[in-house]
């Protein structure tokens, strides 16, 4: 073996054992040493450590391709792919136009994905949509699977879903990850409904998508927002006769979730008892429902059970279930026991969750005057949260000084929030009607009217037959009114003759 081959394998040991980048800098003085800094290949190991290594340094990864005579591909995509999911997605487009301006270098299908990725987190609307067109051009638009994901997860961020459900319809294979994407856009924006039904359509392509268990589970968080229960139900079925998916422990959380959410504690706290494996997602999930159903002792017994049973510590998360559990329950002790103790106890600071978790405890026991105390000791700035539990109890408590200072708070802090800023005048017009004071109560809904502030309607949703259906306060759109108001009328008179005869037995008597 020659000195030079010697020389090339030295380097390459080297690089491949480099564990943080004082020894990246000592081995590239090696290569420079050896005269291998010129080569592209050998350049490529340096900046792909110091690009996505964990203990990288991307400016000194960019310092690297600076200095490299013959960047190629690789290279390249190394940098946009570090800097897209960076806190300078911008440079990852700085990279991606020095690639398009080479002579014998273009964007490939390993380009595009974090191309559009950077794109999405820079806010590069037009710069993505000239991506789109570049990858329909090349047909990777039709034929690459990761490129057609980066496309859907670009537009569900920044485009929006009428832009994503087209690209969605645009490809001719989909696959899981696809499916999965579109279903969870959905679920973010609150069309739990939607995400449903495409979950449904999802299935009836099993044969040609292989469903997998964060399809199973992103299914199941579509029940569980819209209430859904029977088609939660269906889900549990068909996972139980995949079998495939019984002992995972995501699409198990997922199930307990559903089923609490839909009303049935029972079933949820004996899916929870059968998990083979849980994790601490699986306990947070348990101590949430627990919480939902007001069995908040049963949640605080959790945080020993699973530090005893599965070995888990409990994080901010569980701890923040438990203190809902405790609001729920009225456990003003355990609250303030735990608030105080869990650093001590598990190593975790208490953050404004936390907080408020007790602010809205003390305020549901009518506790008005320690809230507020609460909430000027607290470490950091109260959010509106935080002020919306003091204001409701105000108007509980009658507490109209209180309230004014909650309704000042809150106005500062969503100003550009409409709903908040509705619901906050709302709620001090009825404390001042509650405590007799008419006149500052009509100077409110005067203001309200003023500035144009209309309460936003309350809105519902009930499961029949499999189906939701949602209704707004003052629907007269829904397809099916004519039905609804035949009923609610009978009931109404149902319900009038029913105290009539009552009362009728009661003058008998």
């Amino acid at each position: 073996m020659g000195a030079q081959s010697q020389a090339w394998n030295r380097c390459m040991s080297l690089i491949h054992h480099c564990t943080n980048m004082r020894h990246l800098k000592l081995t590239h003085a090696v290569f420079i040493t050896h005269g291998l800094d010129a080569n592209p290949y050998a350049t490529s190991k340096l900046i792909s450590f110091a690009a996505l290594s964990p203990s990288g340094d991307l400016a000194y990864a960019s310092h690297l391709f600076n200095h490299t005579h013959s960047p190629n591909s690789f290279i390249y995509n190394t940098l946009i792919r570090a800097h897209s999911r960076s806190p300078t997605p911008h440079l990852a487009l700085h990279f991606f136009h020095l690639m398009l301006n080479h002579p014998s270098l273009a964007p490939d299908r390993l380009t595009f994905p974090f191309a559009l990725i950077a794109c999405a987190n820079a806010s590069r609307v037009q710069e993505a949509q000239q991506m789109h067109s570049w990858v329909v051009k090349l047909g990777l638009a039709h034929c690459d699977p990761h490129v057609q994901t980066a496309l859907l997860r670009f537009y569900v961020q920044c485009g929006g879903l009428v832009d994503a459900r087209k690209v969605f319809d645009e490809i001719p294979q989909r696959d899981a990850v696809h499916w999965n994407v579109l279903v969870s856009a959905y679920l973010k924006c609150g069309l739990a409904g939607e995400a449903l039904g495409l979950f449904r359509a999802m299935l009836g392509c099993s044969g040609v998508v292989v469903v997998d268990e964060f399809c199973v589970a992103t299914g199941l968080a579509a029940c569980a927002q819209s209430g859904a229960l029977t088609q939660g139900m269906w889900i549990h079925q068909y996972v139980r006769e995949r079998g495939g998916f019984g002992e995972d422990v995501f699409v198990g959380t997922a199930l307990v979730d559903m089923y609490a959410k839909c009303g049935c504690i029972a079933d949820s706290v004996k899916v929870f008892e059968e998990m083979p494996k849980r994790n601490v997602f699986s306990w947070s999930a348990m101590i949430g429902a627990f919480a939902l159903h007001g069995f908040a002792r049963e949640a605080f017994l959790c945080l020993d059970r699973m530090v005893k049973e599965d070995g888990i510590r409990p994080d901010s998360v569980v701890l923040l279930g438990t203190l809902t559990a405790c609001t729920h329950g009225g456990l003003e002790e355990e609250g303030w026991f735990l608030l105080e103790n869990m650093e001590a106890l598990y190593g975790v600071v208490p953050k404004h969750g936390h907080y408020g978790c007790m602010v809205d405890l003390l305020c549901r026991a009518g506790r008005l005057d320690e809230a507020f105390a609460l909430i000027k000791r607290m470490p950091m700035r109260p959010l509106a949260s935080v002020w919306g539990a003091l204001l409701s109890a105000c108007r509980i408590g009658s507490n109209v000084e209180l309230a004014e200072i909650a309704v000042e708070e809150l106005l500062r802090l969503e100003h550009d929030n409409g709903c908040e800023e509705d619901g906050a005048y709302v709620q001090l017009s009825n404390i001042y009607l509650g405590a007799n004071r008419v006149d500052d109560a009509r100077r409110i809904r005067k203001l309200m009217g003023e500035r144009g502030i209309k309460k936003t309607p309350g809105c519902s949703a009930v499961e029949v037959d499999g189906e939701v259906s949602e209704f707004v306060s003052g629907d007269v759109v829904h397809r099916r009114r004519i039905e609804i108001s035949a009923v609610l009328e009978l009931l109404s008179f149902q319900m009038n003759d029913l105290h009539f005869r009552e009362d009728l037995t009661i003058t008998i008597r």
